[in-house]
Formats: structure tokens, C-alpha cells, sequence
């Protein structure tokens, strides 16, 4: 089991989540009178990318999917309640060194704050009792990092499992892995259990968000979009410049002949 599954698919899934949640489960296109999807331009792999999707869809279909709905039906809302909070206390060291390396102290030590009350207090994590008592969440990982250091994001990826990404968050993915105390859990039976039961639960959550895609008349460019816009209002902290500047290295590598 690929450590990084629960890390990464942790930010995809909340990220759409909420973009769909909040109306973005259809993209206009300049032909309907709306504004051009965004950075459209940044999806060269595009014709791959719909095949990952594609066979991501498939797979998910027969596999995590019925697995997800069983969960839910099966799994009080207490107990999943309970692995959700457990998941996300993980990798809020992770968030706590992406602070610190983009220069932003107050809201790493927050995080590692986060990370102690909820490890002691609330039972391994069990229960996100720093959420009760007002402490902010955060959620940083190092592909926000690069960006934030003034690395090219380049083309759009959709990488099976994972999901959407960007190149930069794709070479990411390792410091990612290794941030997860999890990855550092000598036993690998039960380190393995846990990954597959986060796994499970970010699927299960996922279901809410799947409804909404299946009413946009076409899927992949609404998970797109909506991953774009807000990765884009991730890494700017939730305010992204009004207009944006042009990856030329990126351009220039993927311009047609």
C-alpha cells in the first residue's frame, strides 16, 4: 500500500469537495456566454489525462466505490466521524513543516498545537477537540511549498488514485509521503490497515461530490476547474492576484511545432 494514497487524495477530495459544494458542478465555456474555463491552456496531456480518468472511473466503480457505500451504511456516523479525525490529525505535521518552510511560523505552531491537543486530549485524534476549543486548521503540503518558492505548477495530471495534480504536485508526492508520520510506523500490518481504513473513509466522503459531478455534462473539465481554482486559492492563501502570470517554461516545453 503507496503511503501517500491517504495524503494526497486527503487534498483532492475536501479541495473539489467544497468547489463543487459551492456551484462549480458545471464550467461555462465562452460559446455559452460564460468565461473560458480556467487555465485551460494547462492541460496539454489532456487526451491521457481523460484516459486516467477514464479507467480511474472504472476501477473506482467496481472497487472502492460499493466499498465506500458499505462503509457508510455499515459504520455508525460517530465511528467514521472518528477515522476522519483521526486521518486528518495525521498529517497535520505535515502542514506544520510546509508553514514553517514558507515562512509563515504563526500558523505552523498552530498547527503542532493542534497536533499535541488532539494526540493527548482527544485520543490519538479521535476526537478533533482543537476545532472545539476555536484553534484553525490548516492545510499545507509541499507542493504548495514549491509554488510558494516560485516553481512553475506546469501541465495539469490526473494520476489514478491520486487524482487531479499539477506536474509540481506530482514531484511532490515524496516529500508528502515522508512527512506522514504513519510512513514511520515500524509495524506494517497495522500501518497498512490504517492507510487502506482512510483510504475508505475519504472515498465514502466522496460520495457527496460524485452526485454533483454526474450532473455536469462533462466530469473530467469540471474536476479540473474546480481543482485549478482552488489549488490556485490554496497556494495563495485565498488570495490569488487578479491576473496570472504566464509559465513560460512550461509553455515553451509543451508548444506546438
Amino acid at each position: 500500500m503507496r503511503a501517500g494514497i491517504g495524503i494526497r487524495t486527503s487534498r483532492c477530495i475536501l479541495v473539489v469537495l467544497g468547489a463543487l459544494a459551492a456551484g462549480c458542478a458545471s464550467s461555462p465555456s465562452e460559446d455559452e456566454g460564460g468565461e473560458a474555463p480556467v487555465r485551460a491552456d494547462y492541460d496539454p496531456l489532456e487526451p491521457l489525462n481523460r484516459s486516467m480518468y477514464a479507467l480511474n472511473d472504472a476501477v473506482d466503480r467496481y472497487t472502492l466505490k460499493p466499498i465506500a457505500r458499505g462503509y457508510k451504511a455499515v459504520m455508525p456516523e460517530f465511528a467514521r466521524r472518528g477515522v476522519t479525525n483521526f486521518s486528518q490529525n495525521l498529517v497535520t505535521p505535515r502542514s506544520a513543516f510546509n508553514n514553517f518552510l514558507q515562512g509563515k511560523p504563526g500558523p505552523g505552531f498552530t498547527d503542532l498545537g493542534r497536533f499535541l491537543i488532539n494526540s493527548t486530549f482527544g485520543i490519538a485524534g479521535l476526537i478533533d477537540i482543537a476545532t472545539a476549543e476555536g484553534i484553525p486548521q490548516y492545510d499545507e503540503d509541499f507542493g504548495q511549498t514549491l509554488a510558494v518558492w516560485g516553481f512553475p505548477e506546469g501541465p495539469y495530471l490526473f494520476i489514478p488514485i491520486l487524482g487531479p495534480n499539477t506536474l509540481l504536485d506530482a514531484v511532490s508526492i515524496p516529500v508528502d509521503i515522508l512527512s506522514d508520520p504513519l510512513t514511520h510506523y515500524d509495524n506494517s500490518s497495522v500501518r497498512d490497515k490504517i492507510y487502506v481504513l482512510r483510504l475508505i473513509d475519504l472515498r465514502m466522503r466522496l460520495l457527496t461530490a460524485e452526485a454533483l459531478l454526474k450532473d455536469s455534462k462533462d466530469p473530467y473539465l469540471t474536476l479540473r476547474e474546480s481543482y485549478l481554482q482552488n489549488r490556485r486559492f490554496q497556494i495563495y492563501d485565498g488570495n490569488p492576484p487578479s491576473t496570472e502570470e504566464d509559465d513560460d517554461l512550461f509553455d515553451e516545453f509543451f508548444e506546438e511545432e
